[in-house]
């Protein structure tokens, strides 16, 4: 977590949140999130009606094949370890790409998502957290909550991502559509597999990775083993192993907290992170470079080591 003078007297920047003393995680509503209900609501009601009607074969692997590529290529590497916390540098055009890949996945824009994680992400390192930001609701409670309310902070920081991204038309243009962006893709699979590959990969895809997104993320902040504890964090996070793969790597979400910009998650033997061997893929075709993993970034201050032998995670040298 970064920090360094706002643009504002007084204020301080952390990440894509622009801070002063009035900003606080602690009060706020929980509103009705209307455009991202109605979306949620669609999607889920076409999947659960219309999949079991439309099975095929072939519409499963084109289930199976767009999941894993817009999971992995967009939300795992473009959004998240490219554009939220810039753990590797590549060309614009690439990341645009993996960006877009990013948005089909259906959960939300670019914008939305640097945002809605930063604020999290920001809330959570404080020694107390809002329940809806800390996933302390029962499992039902906080599924309502996430897919269909926002939580709209009484005194929210500000938001400022940079102008490369912020003045980006393409990401302005991402905001807008990021529901329409499956349209193209739908007329494809149309014409290729008709309807059934339009349910299995458009309804029943997005259905499917907005679920895990939540689910995990839920789990990921309430259960599960930990190497790490961020000093003074109200809401600690937990590894979530059984979903490493389905994830790519996204729920070694302790060993994420503790190293929040290293491209690598699976930081241990056994811990599979396929996220970060599709960015070494990348790395070794020249296309992205520069990437960041612990032994590579600065010295982590504010973390206790809870696993033996977990300080040399810090110091290795044969992670890249």
């Amino acid at each position: 977590m970064s920090t360094h003078a706002g643009a504002a007297e007084g204020a301080f920047k952390v990440n894509s949140l622009i801070l002063d003393n009035g900003a606080s995680p602690l009060t706020g509503i929980i509103v009705w999130d209307t455009w991202r209900s109605l979306w949620n609501s669609f999607i889920f009601s076409t999947a659960l009606i219309l999949a079991p009607l439309y099975f095929s074969w072939g519409a499963l692997l084109v289930f199976l094949l767009l999941s894993a590529a817009t999971l992995c290529a967009g939300h795992s590497v473009g959004f998240h370890r490219r554009l939220i916390h810039r753990s590797f540098k590549c060309s614009k055009g690439l990341e645009r790409f993996l960006v877009w890949m990013g948005t089909i996945v259906g959960i939300g824009g670019p914008l939305w998502t640097i945002r809605t994680h930063d604020t999290r992400d920001w809330s959570q390192r404080q020694p107390a957290c809002h329940d809806y930001l800390a996933h302390r609701q029962g499992l039902l409670k906080d599924a309502w909550y996430n897919l269909h309310c926002k939580f709209v902070l009484d005194h929210p920081p500000g938001f400022d991502p940079g102008k490369e991204i912020l003045e980006d038309r393409f990401y302005q243009f991402l905001e807008r559509t990021w529901m329409l962006q499956q349209l193209p893709i739908a007329i494809v699979l149309y014409v290729i597999g008709g309807v059934p590959w339009v349910i299995w990969g458009i309804s029943v895809r997005v259905a499917a990775c907005t679920t895990m997104h939540w689910f995990i993320s839920y789990f990921a902040h309430t259960r599960g083993p930990q190497s790490w504890e961020v000093d003074g964090a109200g809401v600690q996070a937990h590894d979530v192993p059984i979903a490493a793969i389905p994830t790519f790597g996204e729920s070694w979400h302790n060993n994420h907290h503790a190293f929040p910009a290293s491209a690598r998650h699976g930081l241990y033997p056994g811990q599979i992170d396929l996220g970060w061997h599709f960015i070494q893929l990348l790395q070794r075709l020249g296309l992205v470079w520069e990437v960041n993993v612990p032994s590579t970034l600065p010295p982590r201050q504010g973390i206790t080591a809870l696993r033996e032998g977990a300080e040399y995670i810090m110091h290795r040298a044969d992670e890249r």
